[in-house]
């Protein structure tokens, strides 16, 4: 027995290996270009300017969308969702807040992450102030960080302007979790000199940036002492173009509209008394939309403003809580006076982002504006935004118009799902491409997330004449048995022709999903399958076809086609048609069904010649067939072989359909079978061009290449056998060569290049090994990309073909297709570097165009001055608000300069014993500063400090100060650039700027220069202990004050 298993375990290695197959270095797989919405979608963000959509996965992908069906696909290092997405806007950098509160930032242009920068405390909100490269960041203490990304070293610096919480809060909170900041919104028309900070117990904040301090606060206590439940911040957005009203979504499903100051004196810096006419009171307005009756929190809020027209507030509760109406349209303006007209949408699933994108339509001229809600499952639908605010507009009418349908954002050519593909590059038979034409018809065809009408042609404007004219053809079979063409000769799939099932005696549409297809160009001969057992042979004519009607209807009648197609011809076998493969010379057929029915037709009637059926142990369906030569008894015999769904390999007679091995060939273990092929031991890598070609389309079986084969190839879900086929014929199981796949489950395999395997994985990993050995050369993960096996007596929603060069085709469901290329240095598509370009370095954009808040005039009277129970209208002259053309050139210095000393550099700052603190008598300045520091928030907090502290701090601050006096007196003196600078250095090491150089002089003005230091020195630390004293009596007198209160009591 022992001796048994040793020649066993030497069969399987007994082919000697071929040393002119596939190398690991000619292998690279690799996707290429990736079209559609990837899956697990969960934030949007949107770029006005350049018009450039992305989106952000829970697997840490972003997608972009640009302009003319550009699209590109960044992954980061670490797969983890994303928190915050913004774009930079017209600049190519997006910017990117993961889970882990890395700020990453994205190069669009270059697709690439050119920095991350970790932050230290959680992440709670994100704004970029555009128009500059500073950034705004909110952390879970309340405290408010300055960042700003440097272009050239293209880093994040944090700058020293920061925002404690302690300063803009003003109130001490027991529970830290409510001291979070949630929102940072710069105000419209002040970006530059105010922002307004909300956090999430619900207190609000309008901070001028210059004067460093808090100019006005409502909420926090107000919204408490108003309403008994507790409630925190979840939402929010202004509610206006010039910033005097905020709206805010809490937790328990309330909509609070807030005033907020917006002119303000310009000497001060503090809201006039007019403007703040009782914003302290309580909030302006509460929006009833029935979030609180269900308590929905509410989780988005977008404001658009409508020029003369219905401004309107979205709002998005919670996807976590189940209502009729999380997603609801208001109209929000100052010309309603009375009831609010609100518009509930019913989008087809929970929602858990949206966005407003503009697009230009090359069909109308125009522009579109599309609102975007992404649900919970990833998807995207998209409404018509315009016929939103008509519904709005016109509700209150007589004849209120319809309410605006959800368009579900899909693949164009995946509607209705494809069932069955074949991908065919390198057209042998190709004579002409023309690359002007292609640009042209790539800008004619409608964005994804187009709310236009699909050409009901399918296709562009241009004639069809040959097939010759496409380098790469893409054909696709669909669940309601139309077959299309495409051109895919560039990424993006440009229709060919398209036409339903259908014969010359039947002109009805078959309705039936497609379940097999099978394509030789050269012999113009395109046979289907279709579920119900129907084989369809079509017949085209001979090219050049006529161009009087040439593209041809997707939906269209059934006698759409015509044109190109000769006859058509039906043949009917026993069960749904798994897989067709044709003889060498295209004479003949053959079919397997999912009931074990193998039939064989003759193309010259057509007729059936035979029909046998295989009694298979455990699941009879042929998903697999391949007409071959083999050796056997020193004879060449034409042979048919069949793999069922079990994995047994059958052989059959080709002329006779004859079973030729008694018992099949089958593993111990026997899983779903996916593809045989057979394959020639001798010459692997020379078999022929044709090994790969014509293959049964999503199994990827080949034609008989009339070349007598020695090895037989069966691979499955759970593992990959190379057999004898001589052995095969005979019934006898004699296995070359055996991988199992422990890591996942395959899903779909095929060969390539005469020399590799390819194989699919589950879980998205895709292997390249060679051939016969099966060894492994090169493996890839595509990420985000998972495939599901299909069920019993159902149609699989993914779609998988390749090319006999290993280029993959993989459809995903209706929302992705993923396009890889397997062999290294290998061009699939022309003008893949166009189709990715999302941005436009060139793009012009008009002077005194901005895309943030335009800016009006307020009109006093409307829904927020009237709508008050017991509130009358003001009448107040119309005021400008400030210009939005600010310049943010003076945030540089106000951002660079430390306004409120950081707790862990006043740490930093006091002695310890394991470091020697010592002081030089140079670095101290006696002088009284010339310019005192804005605000007394500073010398507040240095006051809660110890006394050894602000002695430390005030030294580090006095230095500082000198060398800005120093500065100051150099610029002073009126000398020319040169001598000044000599000036300068000579005064900074104590040499005369008159020419002595005496040492004596100079030790003498040394020496009178630290007496006066001393002297002052004592001055401050006599100054400094009498006020310890005060301090240290105070404290004794309040003590005795209290014990006196106590002994009374």
């Amino acid at each position: 027995m022992f001796v048994k298993k040793l020649v066993e375990k030497a069969s399987l290695k007994k082919p000697g290996g071929n040393p002119d197959g596939l190398k690991s270095d000619e292998v690279n797989p690799r996707p290429i270009f990736h079209y559609g919405l990837p899956s697990g979608c969960i934030l949007l963000a949107h770029d006005p300017i350049q018009k450039i959509l992305a989106l952000s996965t829970i697997d840490g992908r972003i997608k972009l969308f640009g302009q003319d069906n550009t699209q590109a696909v960044m992954e980061s290092p670490e797969a983890v969702p994303s928190k915050f997405l913004q774009f930079i806007h017209n600049q190519q950098f997006l910017i990117n807040i993961n889970a882990k509160d890395h700020i990453e930032v994205w190069d669009i242009d270059m697709k690439s992450l050119v920095h991350v920068h970790i932050y230290k405390d959680e992440i709670t909100s994100f704004t970029v102030l555009q128009r500059t490269f500073y950034m705004y960041v909110g952390d879970s203490f309340g405290n408010v960080s300055v960042l700003k990304f440097d272009k050239e070293p293209c880093n994040i610096v944090q700058m020293k302007y920061r925002i404690p919480f302690s300063a803009s809060h003003g109130n001490s909170t027991e529970d830290l979790s409510d001291a979070a900041v949630m929102y940072i919104l710069p105000q419209p028309g002040a970006e530059s000199k105010r922002i307004l900070i909300i956090y999430r117990d619900g207190s609000v904040t309008l901070w001028a940036i210059q004067d460093s301090k808090a100019i006005f606060t409502t909420g926090g206590t107000l919204v408490h002492s108003l309403n008994h439940d507790t409630k925190k911040v979840t939402a929010a957005c202004w509610a206006c173009p010039f910033g005097s009203k905020v709206v805010i979504g809490y937790s328990n499903g309330e909509l609070l509209i807030w005033s907020i100051p917006h002119t303000i004196d310009s000497k001060t810096e503090l809201a006039t008394d007019k403007e703040l006419g009782g914003a302290q009171s309580g909030p302006l307005f509460k929006l009833n939309l029935g979030y609180k009756l269900d308590k929905v929190p509410i989780s988005r809020l977008k404001w658009a403003h409508a020029d003369g027209k219905a401004s309107r507030l979205y709002v998005l509760g919670s996807a976590d809580f189940s209502s009729a109406n999380l997603l609801q349209v208001i109209i929000i303006n100052e010309q309603i006076e009375s009831r609010t007209t609100k518009l509930a949408i019913a989008s087809p699933e929970p929602c858990v982002d949206m966005e407003i994108v503009s697009s230009y339509s090359e069909q109308s001229k125009h522009k579109i504006d599309c609102f975007l809600v992404l649900g919970n499952s990833g998807h995207v639908y998209a409404y018509d935004d315009f016929l939103i605010e008509k519904y709005l507009i016109q509700a209150q009418s007589r004849s209120p118009p319809s309410l605006p349908k959800e368009v579900k954002v899909r693949l164009p050519y995946a509607d209705p799902s494809i069932t069955v593909a074949k991908f065919i590059t390198d057209n042998p038979c190709l004579l002409s491409s023309a690359d002007e034409e292609y640009i042209l018809l790539s800008k004619k065809i409608p964005s994804l997330f187009s709310l236009e009408a699909k050409q009901k042609d399918g296709s562009s404007s241009t004639t069809f004449s040959s097939f010759s004219n496409f380098k790469n053809i893409y054909i696709t079979g669909h669940s309601n048995g139309a077959i299309n063409f495409w051109d895919a000769s560039s990424p993006l799939l440009i229709p060919i022709v398209s036409f339903n099932q259908q014969s010359e005696d039947d002109q009805s549409v078959s309705g039936v999903p497609l379940t097999a297809l099978c394509y030789d160009m050269e012999a113009r001969l395109l046979i289907s399958g279709d579920q119900n057992g129907t084989v369809r042979i079509f017949k085209f004519k001979p090219e050049p076809y006529a161009t009087e009607s040439s593209f041809l209807s997707l939906q269209g009648s059934s006698k759409k086609g015509s044109n190109i197609i000769q006859n058509v011809k039906l043949v009917k076998v026993n069960g749904a048609v798994l897989s067709i493969s044709t003889s060498n010379d295209s004479k003949h057929i053959a079919v397997g069904s999912d009931q074990g029915y193998v039939s064989v037709i003759d193309m010259g009637g057509p007729t059936l010649l035979y029909e046998r059926h295989i009694a298979s142990e455990l699941s009879t369906a042929v998903i697999s067939l391949q007409f071959g030569m083999c050796s056997l008894h020193g004879f060449e015999k034409s042979i048919l072989v069949a793999a069922t769904k079990d994995s047994s390999a059958w052989a059959l007679e080709s002329e006779t359909g004859n079973i030729l091995n008694t018992a099949s060939v089958h593993p111990k273990k026997p899983s779903k079978a996916l593809f045989i092929q057979m394959l020639d031991e001798q010459d692997t890598s020379g078999r022929g061009s044709n090994a790969s070609r014509g293959v049964d389309l999503h199994k990827g079986n080949s034609f008989d290449d009339g070349i007598v084969k020695d090895l037989l190839l069966l691979c499955s879900e759970k593992a990959a056998y190379v057999y004898s086929l001589p052995h095969v014929v005979q019934g006898v199981k004699k296995v070359c060569y055996k991988k199992k796949f422990t890591s996942s489950i395959c899903c779909w395999a095929s060969t390539f290049s005469d020399t590799g395997l390819v194989l699919v994985f589950t879980n998205g990993k895709i292997e390249i090994r060679s051939l016969p050995e099966l060894s492994l050369l090169k493996a890839t993960s595509i990420r985000g990309l998972a495939f599901s096996t299909s069920k019993p007596n159902s149609l699989t929603d993914n779609s998988i073909c390749a090319s006999q060069n290993g280029d993959l085709i993989m459809v995903n469901g209706d929302w992705e297709v993923v396009m890889v290329s397997v062999l290294h240095q290998r061009e699939i598509f022309r003008h893949l570097d166009s189709a990715t370009q999302v941005y436009n370095k060139d793009l012009i954009v008009p002077q005194g165009i901005q895309p943030e808040h335009a800016i009006h005039k307020e009109k006093k009277k409307g829904i927020f001055s009237s709508m008050i129970k017991g509130s009358k209208p003001k009448n107040e002259p119309e005021t400008e608000p400030e210009s939005a053309r600010e310049s943010f050139e003076e945030l540089s210095t106000l951002f660079s300069v430390i306004n409120f000393p950081m707790e862990s550099e006043t740490r930093e700052n006091l002695p310890t014993d394991e470091d020697d603190v010592e002081l030089d008598i140079d670095d101290i300045n006696i002088d009284d500063p010339e310019v005192k520091p804005k605000g007394n928030t500073m010398m507040a907090a240095l006051n809660k400090q110890k006394l050894t502290s602000k002695f430390h701090a005030f030294k580090g601050k006095l230095k500082e100060m000198n060398v800005k006096k120093e500065k100051v007196q150099a610029k002073e003196e009126p000398r020319d650039e040169k001598t000044g600078s000599v000036d300068q250095i000579k005064k900074k090491y104590g040499f005369s700027l008159t020419g002595d150089t005496s040492a004596a002089k100079m030790a003498q003005n040394k020496l009178s220069d630290n007496i006066r230091k001393l002297k002052g020195i004592n001055l401050k630390t006599a100054e400094m202990q009498d006020n310890a004293q005060t301090f240290s009596s105070m404290a004794k007198e309040v003590l005795r004050t209290a014990e006196n209160d106590r002994r009374t009591s």
